[in-house]
C-alpha cells in the first residue's frame, strides 16, 4: 500500500516537471558537438565523429588557463571554456559554502531542470569540514536562456547541441576543478544527481585530481535514459521519427559513461551510488548495466539501493538514508 502510495507520488512530481516541455525539432547540428564539422549531412557521418570523439582522450580535456575567475560574498564566477549562441550561458556560476578548511572540497552538480540550489547538503558538509561548491550546469540558474521555462537547451533533440552542453558542463566543472587545486585544496571529490550524475562521472573518468566520485540516480548509456525515462518522454517523441535507440546510442557515445568504466577503474577511483529501486526516470536496469560494467573493469563501487523513485529519493527515509550514505563515503 505505501509503495503504492509512493508510486502515485512520484508519477504526480512527473507529471509537474512536463509542465511547459514542448516537443523541438531534431536537428544533427553537428559543428556544436565537434567544432569544423559544419559540412556534415548524414547521420552516419555524426556517428562516425562521435564514435571517434568517445575514443579520444582530449575530447574532454578543457582549455588551460585561470583568468576571469572572480570571488565575492560567498560566490565565484568565471568564463565558460565554450562560448554560446546565450550570452548568459558563458558564465559560470558557482555558490560556495566555506568549512573553514584547506582538506577537503565537493563540487555538485545539480539535476536537469533544478529550481534551486541544495542549501541543505551544502550546510551539513561544510559544518564538517568540506567546502562545498555548488556550480550552475549549462543553461541552468544565473545561466538560464531568457525566455525559457525549462533547460532545453541542455537535454534536447538537438544531438550537437546536446553533446556541446555535457561537454561544456565537463570544462566548466573541470576548470572549476583547476581553481581548487590552485586554492590549495588537498582532496576533491564530486557529487552528481541525476543528469548530473553524468558530468560528475565524466569528470571523475578524466581528470586525476578527483579521488572520490558519488553519483545519485545514474546510469550509463544517457541514450537510454532519454530513450526509456518519464521525464524524457517529449524529446523521444521528437527523436523517434528520425532515429532509433541503437543510431542514438551511437550518436551520444561520448556521452555513455559505460565507455568510461575502465577509464574509473584504473584510476582507483572511490565511487559511490545511490539508485532507486523504483526509478522510472532512469530505469533500474540501466543502473544495473552501468554497475556490471564498472565491477567488469574492476572498479568496486560502494552501493546503496534504496525502495523509492526518482523523485521520492528527496523525500524522507530516504534522503537521510542516502545522506548518512554519503557521508561514511566522503569520511
Amino acid at each position: 500500500m505505501y509503495h503504492r502510495w509512493l508510486d502515485h507520488w512520484d508519477e504526480q512530481r512527473a507529471q509537474r516537471g512536463e509542465e511547459g516541455k514542448e516537443t523541438t525539432p531534431f536537428l544533427l547540428d553537428a559543428e556544436r558537438a565537434f567544432p569544423g564539422s559544419n559540412k556534415v549531412a548524414s547521420l552516419e557521418e555524426f556517428c562516425r565523429l562521435a564514435g571517434s570523439a568517445a575514443v579520444d582522450l582530449g575530447f574532454f580535456e578543457e582549455p588551460g588557463g585561470s583568468e576571469g575567475f572572480q570571488k565575492q560574498d560567498g560566490w565565484l564566477t568565471f568564463p565558460s571554456g565554450i562560448s554560446t549562441d546565450i550570452e548568459e550561458n558563458n558564465v559560470v556560476w558557482a555558490k560556495i559554502t566555506e568549512s573553514g578548511s584547506f582538506d577537503h572540497a565537493m563540487v555538485v552538480f545539480h539535476h536537469w531542470n533544478a529550481g534551486a540550489r541544495n542549501r541543505q547538503i551544502a550546510k551539513y558538509f561544510s559544518r564538517r569540514g568540506i567546502t562545498v561548491v555548488e556550480i550552475a550546469m549549462p543553461y541552468h540558474f544565473e545561466r538560464r536562456r531568457p525566455g525559457s521555462v525549462y533547460a532545453d537547451y541542455m537535454l534536447s533533440p538537438n544531438l550537437g547541441r546536446t553533446i556541446q552542453s555535457i561537454k561544456q558542463a565537463v570544462w566548466d566543472g573541470r576548470k572549476l576543478i583547476r581553481w581548487l587545486e590552485s586554492e590549495r585544496y588537498r582532496q576533491i571529490s564530486v557529487l552528481g544527481m541525476s543528469l548530473g550524475s553524468w558530468v560528475a562521472g565524466i569528470i571523475a573518468a578524466h581528470d586525476s585530481a578527483v579521488s572520490k566520485a558519488s553519483l545519485f540516480l545514474t546510469g550509463g548509456s544517457l541514450a537510454d535514459m532519454v530513450w526509456t525515462g518519464r521525464a524524457t518522454r517529449s524529446i523521444r517523441a521528437s527523436l523517434e521519427p528520425n532515429i532509433g535507440l541503437p543510431d542514438l546510442r551511437r550518436a551520444w557515445a561520448p556521452l555513455n559513461m559505460e565507455i568510461y568504466a575502465h577509464r574509473m577503474a584504473q584510476r582507483g577511483l572511490d565511487i559511490h551510488v545511490v539508485l532507486a529501486k523504483r526509478d522510472k526516470v532512469v530505469l533500474p536496469e540501466l543502473s544495473e548495466r552501468f554497475m556490471q560494467r564498472l565491477e567488469d573493469a574492476g572498479a568496486k563501487p560502494n552501493i546503496l539501493k534504496l525502495n523509492c523513485g526518482h523523485y521520492s529519493l528527496a523525500v524522507p527515509p530516504y534522503i537521510l538514508l542516502a545522506g548518512f550514505s554519503l557521508k561514511r563515503f566522503l569520511s
